[in-house]
């Protein structure tokens, strides 16, 4: 069968999602593993006939954990991790990591596309039912922008804030650093994603904060290498996802959501804004992690990362406001406030995140 002639997906998602209710949650380690086999298989798309059983079995699994995930039937926290997990694994076929060529054979499969927008359209409803949406409209932009980049910048220490710098143990620092590998090592890649076009004042900005961000081209300056380093001090492996295992569904979320956000280009001004919160928000986020290592004991270079962001990232955020997030609202004055969606969504995924790490730091602690 040709490529233009694929199957198509047997059993419709949103269908068996409204009618599937199992007495038991299904076995999301098993069906995760059925799809790592569709995953490589050569020319997926293709085979989709051949491979029908498996499919169906996939298909059902993903089904039943958009009800759990979603509707909160059962085991939530579970189908959330299976399902972030599907799309991350799909998503990461958007960038190269200089691997065996041939696992980015189905890197345009129509089926994987499927999976995906069945995914993300229950999993992004569901993101957006947790803010209020009308009210965001009504805002004064450029207003909320500044007064949220003002509070963000340096907020009172959080109670979580307060254990990563005063009660973290080294165990707990480990565990937070093989969590942070999984973005800190490809560190700006979806960024790169939003630079094709042409070239203005805001993609100026843009482009240059991915210029730093990747050390200019010199590998021992981009930011990713000196996580690498963090890494190797504490002893921990440096290979990208070599602690995929180890990271919280809610990890996944912000990284799987940072892809989509960057891949469609009429939710740009949601990028911006996400992107305004990050930058804004990471020296007062990353200095209790910076004081426990030093409390620690620990070299410079396995703080190194968090040294490095708290410096630059108070230039990035004046950057990312008063050169690409108020000029955005200029031109853009009837969809400006999808900025402040963004912005908030990022902040509420990111403190989802936050607590997500601090317990897994904790139990890592005690299990110490």
């Amino acid at each position: 069968m040709r490529r233009n002639q694929m199957m198509p997906v047997r059993s419709d998602l949103a269908t068996m999602q409204n009618q599937f209710a199992p007495e038991k949650a299904p076995n999301y380690e098993e069906a995760e593993q059925i799809f790592i086999t569709l995953l490589t298989t050569q020319n997926l798309d293709e085979n989709l006939e051949r491979l029908a059983p498996q499919r169906e079995s996939f298909e059902k699994t993903v089904a039943a954990a958009l009800t759990a995930a979603y509707n909160d039937a059962y085991n939530s926290s579970a189908a959330h991790r299976f399902l972030q997990r599907i799309l991350y694994r799909i998503n990461r076929l958007k960038l190269f990591w200089y691997d065996d060529l041939s696992h980015y054979d189905n890197e345009r499969s129509l089926y994987l596309q499927t999976i995906r927008n069945q995914i993300e359209a229950a999993w992004q409803a569901w993101e957006l039912e947790q803010l209020d949406v009308a009210h965001l409209k009504t805002l004064d932009v450029a207003t909320a922008l500044r007064d949220r980049a003002a509070a963000d910048l340096d907020p009172a220490l959080s109670a979580t804030g307060r254990y990563f710098q005063d009660e973290m143990t080294i165990a707990g620092y480990r565990k937070l650093l093989e969590i942070a590998s999984l973005d800190g090592l490809v560190e700006a890649s979806q960024l790169s994603r939003t630079l094709g076009g042409v070239a203005n004042p805001v993609h100026g900005v843009m482009t240059r904060l991915l210029v730093e961000e990747y050390g200019a081209g010199k590998l021992s300056r981009k930011h990713s290498t000196y996580f690498a380093t963090m890494l190797a001090e504490l002893g921990l492996k440096t290979g990208p996802e070599a602690y995929f295992d180890a990271v919280p569904w809610e990890v996944l979320a912000t990284i799987n959501h940072s892809f989509l956000l960057s891949e469609r280009k009429r939710d740009y001004l949601r990028y911006a804004g996400g992107l305004l919160y990050t930058e804004v928000s990471v020296p007062a986020g990353f200095s209790p992690y910076h004081a426990a290592a030093e409390r620690l004991g620990l070299t410079k270079d396995a703080m190194s990362y968090w040294t490095l962001h708290i410096k630059v990232d108070k230039l990035h955020g004046r950057w990312m406001l008063d050169e690409v997030a108020l000029p955005l609202v200029a031109q853009y004055p009837e969809d400006a406030w999808e900025l402040v969606l963004g912005y908030d969504q990022q902040r509420l995924m990111s403190d989802r995140a936050g607590m997500a790490v601090a317990h897994a730091v904790k139990q890592a602690d005690k299990e110490d």
